[in-house]
């Protein structure tokens, strides 16, 4: 008999979000713990107080406290959403470029280059202006316009001097021309359920930046080209963020596998909370079942 299932959310401070999430578990009457990244740890000898959990829900800010404790679970056999499969594709730009460019998916011309010289040849080759940004990050941090040759030897100077593994491979993008928005959508599995336009006259329209929250409405293409991008990175809940391209038309930007929907909720008047806390309990359900029909077979 599958019995109610034993909720995990992993995260490392309690934003809106969380409060949200939280109050959706609670309104569902759910069994679940808070699990601070700050605060636990992992004996890999002693994994069963972790296969307690029938699934776990990941919020962490730090990308790699996130990913590592995503990995240790699903090596005990712990389903988390997401999984560290897909946290690993979403939280490299270069590895979703990459599965975005394998499906077919349309996005803004990308190249790549591991050393200064050749980015700056890349650069050159694609022309003025283009945008570097870290392969790993998010908030719109860390992005940089680059309009002429003079501030791309700069640029690429900092980013070889600073060293870090952020720097040290060169992810760019062509810049696009957009209508001062994008778009972000948010995808639960199979579905996508809301999107809004993000405003701003800023270059970078990240909500995180300043960016303004719009209802955009879900056109056929805007699901279709959401769900096609979703399932290049493996799927789950995630963020799909579009942009508006003069000539090619809508482009996938990037996908987030730990969304943040303090704009996305309020605007679209969406559950977005709750909807999470659905996904999640479907997935531990979903175990529940694979391991009683196991255990039968057995």
């Amino acid at each position: 008999m599958i019995g109610k299932p034993h909720i995990g959310v992993l995260f490392s401070r309690v934003r809106v979000e969380e409060k949200w999430i939280f109050s959706a578990l609670e309104k569902r009457a759910v069994d679940y713990e808070r699990l601070d990244d700050r605060t636990i740890s992992f004996d890999l000898e002693q994994p069963q107080p972790w296969q307690a959990f029938d699934a776990v829900l990941e919020r962490s800010i730090s990308f790699t406290s996130g990913l590592n404790a995503t990995r240790l679970l699903n090596a005990f056999g712990v389903p988390t959403v997401n999984s560290a499969a897909v946290a690993e594709v979403c939280g490299d730009k270069l590895v979703t470029s990459a599965r975005l460019a394998q499906a077919g998916v349309p996005q803004p011309h990308v190249m790549t280059a591991f050393t200064s010289e050749a980015a700056l040849e890349a650069i050159e080759t694609m022309g003025y202006p283009v945008v570097l940004k870290p392969v790993v990050g998010s908030w719109g941090r860390l992005l940089a316009k680059v309009n002429d040759r003079d501030a791309a030897e700069a640029v690429l100077e900092h980013k070889a001097t600073l060293g870090s593994t952020q720097h040290s491979v060169f992810y760019i993008q062509e810049y696009i021309q957009k209508p001062e928005r994008d778009i972000r959508a948010a995808v639960i599995g199979d579905r996508v359920i809301t999107a809004i336009y993000r405003k701003s006259e800023h270059w970078i329209t990240n909500t995180a930046r300043g960016g303004e929250g719009e209802i955009c409405p879900l056109t056929p293409e805007i699901e279709d080209l959401c769900l096609r991008a979703a399932n290049a990175v493996g799927g789950g809940v995630l963020a799909v963020d579009l942009v508006e391209h003069p000539q090619k038309g809508l482009l996938v930007n990037e996908v987030n596998h730990t969304m943040e929907f303090h704009s996305l909720q309020p605007t679209s008047g969406v559950d977005i909370a709750g909807e999470i806390v659905e996904y999640v309990l479907k997935t531990a359900n979903s175990a529940q079942h694979s391991t009683q029909i196991e255990e039968q077979v057995c």
